[in-house]
C-alpha cells in the first residue's frame, strides 16, 4: 500500500507556471508506473501524464511540450509551464503497483488548479 498526498495547486494567471507535487509514504521508484490526471467540472478523468518504472514519460497531446513529469525520491512532480484556461481542474496522482498476485491503483485526494484568462 501506499498513501499519496498532492499539493502545489493554485489560481494563476494565463502563461504562468505551477510545480504539482505528489508525496508517497514510501519509495516510488519500484511502482510499475504513476501518473497525474486532472478533472474539469463535468468532465471524465483524463490522463495528462504518466512515468513509468524505467523513467520513459508520456504525455496528453494537450499538455506536450508545456508539462514535464518527473520523480524525485519520494515524490511524483509535475512542471506546467504555458499554462491555459482548459489546464484548470483537480489534479490527481495516481500509482500503480504490481505484485505477484495483482495489480492496484492508488490515489491521492487531488489539488485543484485554477488558470484565469
Amino acid at each position: 500500500q501506499v498513501q499519496l498526498v498532492e499539493s502545489g495547486g493554485g489560481l494563476v494567471q494565463t502563461g504562468g507556471s505551477l510545480t504539482l507535487s505528489c508525496a508517497a509514504s514510501r519509495s516510488i521508484f519500484n511502482f510499475a508506473g504513476m501518473a497525474w490526471y486532472r478533472q474539469a467540472p463535468g468532465k471524465q478523468r483524463e490522463l495528462v501524464a504518466g512515468i513509468n518504472r524505467s523513467g520513459s514519460a508520456n504525455y496528453a497531446d494537450s499538455v506536450q511540450g508545456r508539462f514535464t513529469i518527473y520523480r524525485v525520491k519520494n515524490t511524483l512532480a509535475l512542471q506546467m509551464n504555458s499554462l491555459k484556461p482548459e489546464d484548470t481542474g483537480v489534479y490527481y496522482c495516481k500509482a500503480v503497483i504490481v505484485s505477484e498476485r495483482s495489480a492496484m491503483d492508488y490515489w491521492g485526494t487531488g489539488t485543484q488548479v485554477t488558470v484565469s484568462s
